[in-house]
C-alpha cells in the first residue's frame, strides 16, 4: 500500500497494516539469528573465532534486529497516540515513512556503512514482505510539514508526559541562550568547554539525572536522559555528551558498588562536585576488552596501575576515573578484569596529567571537540584498594556490560539532536535564500 493511499484509511487498519509488517520483520529476525547461530555457536557456546570471522553477518544480525525493534516502538507509538486521538496527519506520514524505508531496507539491502551492506541472502534466508511504500510526492508532503514546524522542539508528537516536555522546553532554552551562540568559537579554537557551562549544567542537574534521589540525584529515569541529551547535543554535541560519563560512571556504581562506594561517590556525580571519565580501550585493542593488557597488581591497601590508554574523552579536567585494569595476570580474557574508581588530580591545558604515576597528551581531532581526546600512560600509579568496584575482583567486564544500554541510549539521543540542529541550520539557510 502506497504511504497516500494508506492515508485514506482508518487508524485501526492502517496500525493493523504496521503489526502486520512487525511480523514480518521480527519473523525476519528470528531466522537470521538461527542462520548466525549455526555459524558461531560450536559445542553449545559461542565461538569468539567464528564470530571473527563471520563478523559480517553477526554486524548484519544486530542491524537488522535493530531495525525490527524500531518498527515495532514505532508501530507502538502510534497506536498509543491514536488511542489518545492525536494521530494527526503528520504522525501518519512520518510512521508511514518509516515503515516504507525500514521495511524497503530489510528486504534488499540494510546500508551498515558506506560500503557494507546486509541483505537477507547473506543469512541465507528469504527475504521479509514490503507492505507500506512511499512516493516523491509522499516525502515532499513531509518535508513541508517539517518546513511548517521550525522553531519547534518536535516536528511531530513525541508523546511524552508533560514533566518530559517541561524539561526539554527547559533544556531547549539552556542550549539556545548559553550553548548554541558560542560553540562554533569552542570549536574553531578547540578549547574545552568553559567551567562555568558545565557549573550550570550541574546546578540544573544534569550529571544527576538518573541517579536516585537518595544519593542527591533527580531519581527520572532514562527517557529524562533522552531529552536532556536531544537538547544540549542540538546546542553543541560536545555539550550533549558531557553526561555521558557521569551516566556511565553512576550507573557502574549503582549496579556494581558497595553500599559505601554509593554513598561516597554518587552524590558528588550528582552535584558535579566531581567529573568522571570513563578509562577503557587500550591501543591496539579496539573493542576486544578481553585482551586489555593494563596491569593492577595489589601493594597493600593500594593497587599500582601499569599500562597505557587511548581515546579517553575529558581525561584532563576530570576528577576520578572509572580505570578497567586487568588483576589478574594468569588470564587473557574477561575473567581477569576489575574495574577501579580512580581518583585523579584535575589537569589543565598546560600541565594535563598532573597526578604521580600519570603521563599523557591530547589526541587532535578534527571534530567532536569541546571535552578533547588523550593518551595516558601509567607508571606506578596508585588506587585506594578500598576503590574496587564492587570490592571483588573479576567482575570488571561484567560490570561494564551493565552500562552499556545507557551508552547506546545516550549515543541516539546525542544523535537526534545534532540532525535536530542540522535541520534547523537547513530550513534557516533555505529561508534565508529566498
Amino acid at each position: 500500500m502506497s504511504a497516500a493511499a494508506a492515508r485514506a484509511v482508518k487508524d485501526d487498519d492502517l496500525l493493523a497494516l504496521f503489526d502486520a509488517a512487525v511480523a514480518d520483520a521480527d519473523a525476519y529476525v528470528e531466522a537470521a539469528k538461527h542462520a548466525v547461530r549455526a555459524k558461531v555457536v560450536k559445542g553449545g557456546k559461542v565461538d569468539r573465532v567464528a564470530i571473527d570471522v563471520e563478523q559480517h553477518v553477526v554486524h548484519g544480525f544486530a542491524w537488522v534486529a535493530t531495525y525490527a525493534e524500531a518498527l515495532r516502538q514505532t508501530a507502538l507509538w502510534a497506536r498509543d497516540l491514536s488511542g489518545k486521538g492525536a494521530f494527526s496527519a503528520v504522525e501518519r506520514t512520518a510512521a508511514i515513512l518509516v515503515f516504507a524505508e525500514y521495511s524497503a531496507q530489510l528486504a534488499g539491502g540494510v546500508p551498515m556503512t558506506q560500503v557494507e551492506i546486509i541483505r537477507p541472502a547473506d543469512f541465507g534466508v528469504e527475504a521479509p514482505a514490503v507492505r507500506v511504500f512511499a512516493t516523491q510526492d509522499d516525502r515532499s508532503a513531509f518535508a513541508q510539514m517539517v518546513r511548517d514546524a521550525a522553531g519547534k522542539a518536535t516536528v511531530e508528537n513525541p508523546n511524552l508526559d508533560h514533566e518530559f516536555e517541561m524539561i526539554r522546553d527547559q533544556f531547549r532554552k539552556f542550549a539556545d541562550e548559553k550553548v548554541a551562540p558560542f560553540a562554533h568559537q569552542w570549536h574553531l579554537n578547540d578549547e574545552l568547554i568553559p567551567l562555568p557551562i558545565l557549573e550550570e549544567m550541574g546546578a540544573l542537574g544534569v550529571f544527576g539525572l538518573t541517579i536516585p534521589e537518595e544519593y542527591g540525584g533527580a531519581g527520572l529515569g532514562k527517557t529524562a536522559m533522552c531529552v536532556v541529551s536531544e537538547e544540549l547535543s542540538r546546542g553543541y554535541i560536545g555539550v550533549g555528551s558531557l553526561g555521558t560519563r557521569s551516566e556511565i560512571a553512576a550507573e557502574l556504581i549503582l549496579t556494581g558498588g558497595t553500599d559505601a562506594q554509593k554513598a561516597e561517590w554518587l552524590p558528588k556525580i550528582a552535584s558535579a562536585e566531581i567529573l568522571p571519565t570513563a578509562v577503557f580501550t587500550e591501543p591496539n585493542t579496539g573493542s576486544d576488552l578481553g585482551s586489555l593488557r593494563t596491569r593492577a597488581a595489589k601493594d597493600g591497601e593500594s593497587y599500582v596501575v601499569t599500562g597505557n590508554k587511548t581515546w579517553i574523552t575529558h581525561a584532563a579536567r576530570a576528577d576520578v576515573m572509572t580505570l578497567l585494569v586487568r588483576t589478574d595476570p594468569n588470564t587473557s580474557n574477561f575473567s581477569g578484569l576489575s574495574m577501579l574508581l580512580a581518583p585523579k588530580q584535575r589537569g589543565t591545558d598546560a600541565e594535563p596529567f598532573p597526578t604521580p604515576g600519570m603521563t599523557g597528551g591530547e589526541i587532535e581531532v578534527l571534530g567532536y571537540r569541546g571535552m578533547k581526546e588523550y593518551e595516558i600512560g601509567f607508571d606506578g600509579f596508585q588506587v585506594p584498594a578500598a576503590n574496587l568496584l564492587g570490592g571483588v575482583e573479576g567482575q570488571g567486564f561484567k560490570q561494564l556490560m551493565a552500562t552499556f544500554e545507557s551508552a547506546r541510549i545516550q549515543t541516539a539521543a546525542r544523535a537526534v539532536g545534532v540532525a535536530q540542529c542540522a535541520l534547523e541550520l537547513g530550513l534557516k539557510y533555505a529561508v534565508e535564500r529566498k
